[in-house]
């Protein structure tokens, strides 16, 4: 296979080993199976009067326009692709993307960056313009709308009596509480008048195709980026709840939250197709692929990423001590990081900090958030034995840096953070942990 990275960044300087080099490639193929525009080019295409989405055809024959409608990491990417593919059909269309966009290179479609992972007016303001776009629409029209993670904050568009202020009080307490992200989301749906099946609602009677790049675990289509063109099936009710597990209000010093109930009439969604082209499971299928190449056998769990980061670090940092050489664990999903301490850095730090308490020789961990934004400008972190010399040797207290909720600053000094910059793609995070195929002497 061929020995080179185009997406991680710095790993030519992370790989220390052969051991790290091929946990690199593992994690470099997934990247690579996940790129927005080779994903969006392989799943549709234009045939005559047709529109092919994988196994799926639209007829655009009566169809008079096009539009492109785009949120979140991969919305940019996506577009790019769509415009060249539509060409003269397109009309023209929206993105809102939460990366800064120096130049837009788009010619039909407008583009806008917008706050992330809280909420601001300029996330109000280009939301309204996507919903006067498509309140606009007709029933000979068709509008494509690329739905990724990253679009429930920018999908901002509160009640009039509600500000975003209110919404990014709340969603920041959840993220502290360590709530789930269908937690989150399930309040999100309820704070925005964009959110929860609204984008169906403000563009019917016209044709909608949503195109969804799923970073959530279990690939629950209503939650990626909180469901914008999806029927909702929580309420008001379930986001009330939620608010008063975690004691939310209070901690935000609110009286209340103005919450919004989710469109249900099915009248809203019969024009609807929601198809799924980009997933986590994507992204593991091409790195058990490089595994097996590299003589691993992979162990593939799509949905192990979830509670809490450090107890995933310790669990599976005890697993790979009693597999055999040569294993291989590859898994998708979202941990969770309960803040306590003042410090900086993401899940798959914090994760990948707690592995190397108990790490041994021939293991390696990599972990990292696939949009290259691990709750900072890093992706994730690469350990190994070395790794955990060096901090007992220069006195780097494991403990207090994760108890401090510290780990960019403890890898800050000790080497292994993975660079990626933004990837322009999202699945959410992605984890190898490898055994080397034979024991070191």
């Amino acid at each position: 296979m061929q020995d080179t990275f185009v997406k991680i960044k710095n790993a030519q300087v992370l790989a220390t080993s052969d051991l790290r080099r091929s946990a690199l490639l593992i994690a470099e193929s997934g990247l690579r199976a996940i790129d927005t525009k080779t994903a969006v080019k392989k799943a549709v295409s234009i045939q005559g009067d047709h529109l092919c989405i994988n196994e799926s055809i639209c007829s655009i024959k009566a169809v008079k326009r096009i539009f492109v409608v785009g949120v979140g990491k991969c919305a940019t990417e996506a577009a790019e692709a769509l415009e060249d593919m539509l060409g003269d059909r397109l009309a023209g269309g929206i993105v809102l993307d939460v990366k800064l966009l120096e130049i837009c290179t788009l010619k039909k479609i407008k583009c806008f960056s917008g706050t992330h992972p809280f909420p601001t007016d300029a996330n109000v303001a280009i939301t309204r313009e996507i919903v006067t776009l498509l309140d606009g629409l007709k029933e000979d029209d068709l509008v494509i709308v690329v739905v990724s993670g990253g679009g429930s904050t920018l999908l901002c568009l509160p009640a009039p009596e509600a500000t975003c202020v209110e919404e990014s009080m709340i969603v920041q307490e959840l993220m502290r509480a360590g709530a789930a992200i269908y937690e989150i989301n399930t309040v999100r749906k309820h704070m925005s008048r964009a959110r929860g099946g609204h984008l169906a609602r403000y563009a019917h009677p016209a044709q909608v195709i949503s195109l969804i790049f799923s970073d959530v675990p279990g690939n629950t289509m209503e939650f990626v980026a909180s469901g914008p063109t999806m029927k909702d099936t929580t309420t008001v009710s379930d986001a009330s709840i939620i608010l008063l597990k975690y004691n939310i209000l209070e901690k935000c010093g609110l009286s209340n939250a103005v919450l919004i109930e989710t469109p249900k009439d099915d009248i809203y969604f019969q024009n609807v197709m929601n198809i799924m082209i980009v997933s986590n499971e994507l992204a593991l299928d091409a790195m058990g692929e490089t595994a097996r190449q590299l003589g691993f056998t992979p162990d593939i769990r799509p949905l192990y990423l979830k509670d809490e980061a450090r107890e995933v670090g310790k669990n599976i940092i005890q697993e790979i001590h009693q597999k055999d050489f040569g294993a291989c664990i590859l898994a998708g999903g979202e941990t969770t990081v309960t803040i306590k301490g003042p410090g900086k850095g993401g899940r798959n730090q914090e994760l990948a900090l707690s592995a190397l308490r108990n790490i041994e020789p021939n293991e390696v961990v990599l972990t990292l958030a696939s949009d290259g934004r691990d709750n900072g400008e890093y992706a994730g972190a690469i350990i190994d034995s070395v790794a955990h010399d060096f901090a007992l040797t220069n006195n780097l207290d494991i403990e207090k840096y994760l108890s401090d909720n510290n780990a960019t600053l403890f890898f800050e000094k000790g080497g292994g953070l993975i660079a990626t910059g933004n990837t322009g793609s999202n699945v959410s995070d992605l984890l190898v942990v490898l055994k080397d195929k034979q024991a070191k002497k």
